[in-house]
């Protein structure tokens, strides 16, 4: 038996045995936590996945006298002279129903188009043949002969869609489960209590939003400057009305997580703030004379910019307009904006300061098409991740940004060498993703659910963005 006796030794000299590393993968299953280290590197292994995998254009031969948006890409294809009215191209706006079933679309030629997402995602696999000219694909597809710049999803009512144009001054709202190209309600602006504008060409409404409280209250940024709130129960026309001071056109607007701050972009470069609630805890939407909505803070977000002391130093910083303002879904006080020149950033709503800003070199550096720059565009953040994806003003592709809270993101103001090495176990910051696609985007919608990423063109064409397939053949090809 001796000769299985350990002797007893110092611990000098019986050192204990080096701890084993902790499979990453089963610690999410085995603790019933994600860490953040094994966040960030998924993070980062969903950017390198992705890859434009198809393209849709809108080919609608089987429309009634043509469909306008078909007809106006391929007569720029062609070079034909076409009316003004065929000339405006591009999509203008995506979404998602909250379930991630239907995906909305419309262009600035006036088309609506709702699709069924399995189906569009299984054609992707299909031949290439199969593309969007069977309009069996599609639930809906109808011409409003207007121009239209929004569409939303009613939160509560997943069968009704409602529609914006810069071009006049009603909300069309449509209901998918009937095929007409009538709307089943129209909202109206009216004539403005607060408004000096008297040009037609203000009296457009720029985005528009549902309330997620209630089904029944909708706002609508209007190109005179003011925010227009409805509840469908008592009229259609607003019961409520915001104003600022300076009248400037408003592009795009956000809603906090309660609903009770709505802000909205301005033209001028200004964000604005009102409080909903009025100093009251109730719900600010009872009386059509309510004007206690307060503006709680207009801010310029160049002014923000030229805080920031290593921006200032490297930049000339000038007021841009505001294209689009988001809430990030994942981290609800981070406000993201987009401006005219490509540049975009996060307004961190608790402390009114822009924590991260990304700042794309300009287009005539490398001698690209400017053309585009000035088209509106729509960026989309990614559910789960603090990713922002946005489409490149000067070319050809789609960037998604780490807009990560804490400094380890590379477009963090204070992002420094030291705080990437605060994260050196989690292998370095997650990096940001140029994904280079076929056409120039405009929009971008993500789904709910599955990461996968719908990008509107200015050829009024779908792009598909998600996670490449290798097949079997390919992956022993390799080894």
């Amino acid at each position: 038996m001796e000769k299985f006796v350990v002797p007893v030794h110092s611990p000098q000299q019986n050192p204990k045995p080096p701890l084993r590393p902790h499979w990453k993968r089963m610690i999410p299953e085995l603790e019933g936590r994600v860490p953040f280290c094994y966040r960030r590197q998924a993070s980062q292994l969903l950017l390198d996945s992705l890859a434009q995998v198809r393209i849709f254009e809108h080919n609608y031969r089987t429309v009634p006298d043509g469909c306008p948006t078909h007809m106006a890409r391929m007569a720029n294809v062609a070079n034909l002279d076409m009316p003004v009215s065929y000339l405006r191209q591009g999509t203008s706006g995506l979404e998602f129903d909250t379930k991630g079933i239907y995906l909305a679309s419309v262009t600035k030629t006036g088309c609506l188009t709702v699709h069924d997402f399995e189906t569009l995602y299984c054609t992707i696999y299909g031949p290439k043949s199969s593309s969007m000219e069977d309009e069996t694909k599609d639930l809906l597809h109808i011409y409003t002969s207007k121009e239209l710049d929004s569409v939303r999803w009613n939160p509560t009512n997943q069968d009704e869609v409602a529609c914006a144009s810069r071009q006049h001054d009603k909300v069309m709202l449509f209901d998918i489960g009937y095929i007409s190209s009538e709307p089943v309600e129209v909202l109206e602006k009216g004539k403005s209590k607060f408004s000096r504008h008297t040009c037609e060409l203000y009296n457009g409404l720029s985005d528009i939003m549902f309330a997620s409280a209630d089904k029944s209250r909708l706002l609508a940024s209007g190109l005179d400057g003011a925010i227009y709130i409805w509840d469908k129960r008592l009229s259609h026309f607003p019961c409520l009305e915001l104003t600022t001071n300076s009248h400037s056109q408003l592009n795009s607007i956000a809603l906090d997580l309660e609903d009770r701050v709505v802000f909205g972009a301005s033209k001028q470069g200004i964000i604005y703030a009102w409080d909903l609630r009025g100093g009251r805890p109730s719900y600010a939407f009872q009386s059509h004379n309510d004007a206690s909505c307060s503006l709680l803070a207009s801010l310029k977000v160049s002014s923000m910019l030229e805080r920031i002391t290593t921006l200032k130093a490297q930049s000339n910083i000038v007021s841009r307009e505001i294209h689009s303002i988001s809430f990030n879904p994942s981290c609800y006080h981070q406000l993201a904006f987009h401006l005219d020149d490509g540049w975009s950033g996060v307004l961190n709503v608790s402390s009114f300061n822009v924590t991260h800003v990304h700042c794309p070199p300009p287009a005539w550096l490398d001698g690209m098409d400017i053309s585009t720059s000035s088209i509106m565009r729509r960026p989309t953040w990614l559910p789960t991740c603090s990713i922002y994806a946005v489409g490149s003003s000067s070319g050809n592709g789609l960037f998604l940004l780490d807009f990560y809270l804490g400094t380890s993101s590379a477009c963090h103001v204070d992002f420094t060498e030291e705080s990437q090495n605060t994260y050196k176990e989690c292998r370095g910051a997650v990096k940001n993703k140029y994904v280079p696609v076929s056409q120039n985007i405009l929009v971008c919608a993500v789904h709910p659910h599955n990461e996968t990423i719908i990008a509107g063109t200015k050829e009024s064409s779908l792009l598909v963005i998600s996670p490449r397939l290798q097949t079997l053949q390919s992956t022993n090809s390799t080894t």
